[in-house]
């Protein structure tokens, strides 16, 4: 009579493998600690962004132009605005204690992600900014009018430069900096010129209270 064979698995005898450990075993402590140290060490190193940080610093990178308090707090959901305040001011602390190429700068009313004044000249001649605002002297001159005296008629500009600047106003329209803000009460109702928050931008203004006073725009002889 025919007699089967039992097959066996293959590996090592039974003698020689590990023996066989619950699902709930501990770890030994040394393995424990170590995998305490290992998280401690993963939440707590200088680069670590808490996540409500890091949403802030992604939303302030991709942002184009200053984002007000108001603005931060919608997209990331914060509590509020001081919440939104005591994160963007650990985010400069993290910046600045790195050495960071980055730094929050408070503009036209908002926060913006910009790099240091150190690094302009190396970024400027990888790529030419398209923002910078190119004026000529009339230009200039009447945005700094409209900008001490706002709002103000054109009449009232005209009769301070001394020249029509119907085109000059129209070119500052254009390019973003000066607005109509509202009409003068007088015969005819003319219009009222202002500046923008793209004025506050590009000059790196938080307000227009930052405009420097008059006496420091004057040679220091005629101080």
């Amino acid at each position: 009579m025919f007699r089967g064979w039992i097959a066996r698995p293959l590996g090592p005898p039974a003698s020689r493998r590990a023996p066989h450990l619950p699902s709930n075993c501990r770890l030994p402590l040394i393995h424990r600690l170590q995998g305490e140290l290992d998280e401690e060490s993963a939440s707590s190193g200088p680069l670590v962004r808490e996540p409500a940080l890091a949403l802030l610093e992604a939303v302030l990178l991709i942002a184009d132009e200053p984002l007000p308090i108001r603005k931060l707090v919608q997209v990331t959901g914060l509590s509020g605005a001081p919440a939104a305040r005591r994160l963007l001011k650990k985010l400069q602390e993290h910046y600045d204690r790195d050495g960071s190429a980055f730094e929050l700068e408070e503009l036209a009313g908002g926060f913006q992600l910009m790099t240091r004044p150190e690094y302009h000249r190396w970024l400027t001649s990888l790529k030419r900014s398209q923002q910078e605002l190119k004026l000529t002297t009339a230009s200039r001159e009447t945005l700094a009018i409209v900008a001490y005296r706002q709002p103000i008629m054109r009449a009232d500009i005209e009769a301070i430069r001394g020249v029509h600047c119907g085109e000059t106003l129209r070119l500052l329209m254009e390019k973003g900096v000066v607005k109509i803000v509202g009409r003068d009460d007088s015969l005819g109702r003319p219009v009222l010129y202002g500046t923008t928050k793209k004025f506050l931008q590009v000059f790196g203004l938080k307000s227009l209270k930052d405009l420097p006073h008059v006496d420091q725009l004057r040679p220091p002889a005629e101080k």
